[in-house]
Order: C-alpha cells, then sequence, then structure tokens
C-alpha cells in the first residue's frame, strides 16, 4: 500500500511537506494522530500560519469527504475546535511561531533594538 501523505485526500506536495517537517512522514500516521494533533504540530513547529481552511480542509480530508464538504453547525463546531487549538498553541511573545523564531534570532545576534520607553519626555 502506497502510504504517500499526498494520498489523503485534500492534502498536497506543500502541505505534505510541512507534515514531513512536524516528524510526520505516512499517511499511517497522520490518521492515527488525527486532524488537531497533527495541526498542532505543524504550529508549535512554526511550520504553518493558522488558518482555518486548512485546518478544515485537513479534518475533511481525513473524513474522506472533499475540502468544500464543510458547512453550516460542522462548521460553526470545526470553527470553536480550531480557536481553541490555535489559542493553546499560541507563541508566548504573542508573535506568528515564524516571527517569534525570527526575533529570537534577532535577539542573540543583537539586532533588535531595546523597546522604546513610554514615558513622555518634556
Amino acid at each position: 500500500m502506497d502510504d504517500c501523505l499526498t494520498k489523503v485526500r485534500n492534502i498536497g506536495p506543500a502541505m505534505a511537506g510541512a507534515f514531513r517537517r512536524a516528524g510526520i512522514a505516512t499517511a499511517a500516521q497522520l490518521r492515527a494522530l488525527g486532524a488537531d494533533e497533527a495541526y498542532a504540530r505543524l504550529l508549535r513547529h512554526g511550520l504553518h500560519r493558522p488558518h482555518f481552511i486548512a485546518y478544515y480542509t485537513l479534518v475533511m480530508g481525513l473524513q474522506g469527504r472533499p475540502w468544500n464538504d464543510c458547512k453550516g453547525p460542522e462548521k460553526v463546531r470545526l470553527r470553536a475546535r480550531f480557536d481553541a487549538l490555535c489559542q493553546s498553541h499560541a507563541p508566548k511573545d504573542g508573535h506568528a511561531p515564524s516571527t517569534a523564531r525570527l526575533n529570537r534570532i534577532l535577539d542573540e545576534i543583537g539586532v533588535i533594538p531595546a523597546p522604546a520607553s513610554t514615558e513622555s519626555v518634556s
């Protein structure tokens, strides 16, 4: 059996590459983890900016459904799951994962200036 990630409905080469970089190498692994944990890994590794359509496309794909099959109350419930998932995996500094990583590197090499004082000068 071909266990390529792109064999999962709605998963293209770009998302498959992101999943591989997050340590999810096969369709079987992706199915075993489920949509929430797999998407959380992308967020934790800074490999994907939170995007609701990408999330519900993954959910639909793991169910063998087309991406545009998500409608009505089901979409509302998935949006609540997505928002909770993003909030629980948000970077501590409030920036997107890729921005947080860049800021950390810039800080380490001394490129980021000290934050400006909020006191007014008279």
